[in-house]
């Protein structure tokens, strides 16, 4: 019912704004906004940059990549504006200049290493093939570009609004809309993505994968999947939310799938607007889970999206309250039209880590033992994770700095969700070398990590033994490899009273901003069953950090200018490097570690925007870009263990 009124709301601002528009056009102040005019942009006259050969390496490279990626085949993406192809998205990854819907170029400063065009299984192609039927038809809309060229906010509002209630709004709404047009436009447009993907990996200098995204909304709380297939064997349709709401019923499609060669993993993200669904503890149905069941997770869901545009799902404030970082790119409204809240249990990725150490002592099992990557959730068939050259989600919603910030329309800033989206993220695959088998097999491992952006290096080992400068040894890779586990790991049993000692070792982005500290993040469960957090400070830049587990590092200062949307590197280091032993640790108690590694603070998309239309910067104004580490477990052995084993 709160939808429906929310909806009715909608609808009866619309009709108010109908018989004024006209009148708008000529009576309102149009807005300059700059974003409009960049063709002259130097960078896109510059050759684009290749991607260069890097030979196998047995300890592995980092390769940067998106799984995560939208074009015109998603319904929600045509609607809002996009026009682009999956060859554009390919095109943009491999760091060429394609066209924003709007009508600007965009391209990136580099090229990623792999991408993935994971468009919505449902209604897939039906409003890119309904809007041409149209334009045969000779019913064509006005192009985006001159909607937003006219600088009109009253004109770009109900153009808006138009287009979100005529065809978005419900699940209804979507499927008389769209299902009959799918029947036909579905398989016309995986052909075309799966096609793609073929033309344009190259194995050893960019790899592409097949996939799709299965955008289960029960309630419209979001349950979305990617699903990403090892190689060029995949269906002759994706599974989609149409056919079943239920991941469970997704996982037996994939593993009928496998019966006929198939390999693939599907990839949860936005779990922070999903009411507390994507973690939670029980089935789908709300009956309890099994040991079947958390079996069935961790083979088809070894990772999880925790950073991209509508915000992380790490951690969050009302859950971690001793973690002063955790208050990062906070988006917690279900996407529906009302945007209620959504509840945090459930709905963030430690709390899941460590409600899969309860269910691991009070049940022997735990489907919650998952990695982290990031991507991008991009609907411009492109990767806009730069904070200085965002371009937005959607074309409609955030094409132009202008609709950004809320000032090329003149509704409330309380209902511009773009300003809590932000430019994030990416996912770093460590592999062997820049092929489909190498890298999946990466992700399958979940020796991987997740950047809201920046391209930070990370490497975190857990062992028993490392010396204490085994980072800056010569043969750190041989001895880090051999004497423990990589991120994504599993600690093997303690050789009597030792403490595990994690090696990490992180370098800045070469483009970007000086590091701040390396956090470790473990949790662990107690006698009781009962599961705790703690946060270590274990390097810091500027000599902050001193002998002590439980100091409190000062802050690392700040040079934004927020005049200009500038900084400088005169704080933070470019390197930071720690041997660092668990001075806690109780062998009886299972556990996880990951590293977090914070730049230092840096200007928010929203600032560059602000200072373009010479505007003031809304809050945060400021951001701390960061890295986040899949975790290394920890299981007792069953002599030694208060509790239950996992097999």
């Amino acid at each position: 019912m709160t939808s429906q009124r929310a909806r009715g709301a909608l609808r009866n601002r619309l009709r108010g704004l109908t018989w004024v528009t006209g009148l708008g056009l000529t009576a309102c102040t149009a807005v300059d906004d700059p974003t409009l005019n960049v063709a002259s942009d130097p960078r896109f006259a510059e050759p684009s940059p290749k991607q260069t050969v890097r030979p196998h390496d047995p300890f592995r490279h980092v390769f940067w990549g998106d799984l995560h990626i939208h074009t015109s085949h998603s319904y929600d993406a045509y609607t809002f504006g996009v026009r682009a192809t999956p060859d554009d998205a390919y095109r943009y990854a491999q760091g060429e200049t394609i066209e924003h819907a709007i009508g600007y170029p965009i391209r990136a400063r580099r090229p990623l290493d792999f991408a993935a065009v994971t468009d919505h299984a449902e209604y897939l192609g039906a409003a890119r093939r309904r809007a041409k039927r149209s334009e045969i038809a000779g019913d064509a809309p006005a192009s985006l570009r001159d909607v937003i060229a006219t600088g009109n906010r009253l004109y770009i509002t109900y153009h808006f609004l138009k287009t979100t209630l005529t065809q978005m709004g419900s699940s209804d709404r979507r499927e008389a809309t769209f299902g009959q047009e799918s029947k036909i436009a579905s398989s016309e447009a995986w052909q075309d993505i799966r096609l793609a993907a073929e033309r344009h990996n190259a194995p050893g200098r960019f790899t592409t994968f097949i996939g799709y995204e299965w955008s289960s909304m029960p309630n419209e709380e979001n349950l979305h999947r990617n699903v990403i297939y090892r190689s060029a064997r995949a269906p002759a349709l994706p599974f989609s939310a149409r056919n079943s709401e239920n991941p469970e019923d997704l996982w037996q499609a994939l593993e009928k799938q496998r019966e006929f060669g198939m390999e693939m993993i599907s990839i949860p993200h936005n779990a922070n607007v999903s009411n507390g669904r994507m973690y939670e503890r029980t089935r789908f149905d709300g009956s309890p889970m099994d040991q079947a069941y958390s079996a069935a997770r961790m083979k088809n869901e070894p990772i999880s999206e925790i950073l991209q545009v509508k915000g992380q799902s790490e951690a969050h404030p009302s859950l971690s309250s001793k973690d002063e970082f955790a208050d990062f790119e906070i988006y917690d409204e279900v996407m529906s039209t009302d945007g209620r809240p959504s509840e945090p249990q459930g709905s963030y990725a430690r709390e899941a880590l460590k409600a899969g150490l309860e269910l691991s002592a009070t049940q022997g099992w735990n489907p919650f033992r998952f990695g982290f990557i990031g991507s991008s959730d991009s609907h411009n068939a492109s990767s806009a994770v730069e904070e200085d050259n965002f371009h937005g989600k959607l074309p409609m919603l955030d094409g132009t700095a202008g609709l950004r910030l809320g000032e090329s329309t003149w509704l409330p800033k309380s209902q511009i969700r773009s300003l809590k989206w932000g430019a994030a993220g990416l996912a770093a695959v460590w592999a062997e070398e820049n092929t489909r088998a190498s890298i999946f097999d990466g992700l399958r491992r979940k020796e991987t990590y997740a950047t809201s952006g920046p391209r930070i290096t990370v490497r975190l080992f857990g062992g028993w033994q490392y010396p204490l400068g085994v980072t800056q040894a010569p043969d750190f890779l041989p001895q880090a490899y051999a004497g423990g586990v990589p991120m994504g790991g599993t600690l093997p049993d303690a050789p009597g009273s030792a403490s595990p000692r994690f090696a990490v070792l992180a370098l800045k982005d070469p483009l970007g901003a000086n590091l701040d500290r390396i956090q470790i993040i473990k949790g662990w469960v107690d006698q009781a069953g009962k599961s705790h957090e703690v946060i270590y400070d274990v390097a810091a830049s500027g000599g902050r950090l001193s002998a002590g587990a439980a100091q409190k590092v000062p802050p690392v200062g700040n040079t934004v200018d927020l005049k200009t949307a500038r900084y400088t590197n005169s704080i933070g280091a470019t390197e930071l490097q720690v041997v660092w032993e668990d001075p806690d640790f109780d062998p009886a108690e299972e556990a996880f570690w990951y590293a977090r590694v914070l730049e230092i603070p840096t200007p928010r998309w929203s600032t560059y925007d602000a200072v373009a239309l010479g505007v003031t910067p809304p809050e945060p104004s400021t951001i701390q870009e960061r890295a986040i580490t899949s975790a290394i477990g920890y299981s007792p052995p069953a002599e030694t263990s208060n509790h239950v084993k996992v097999p």
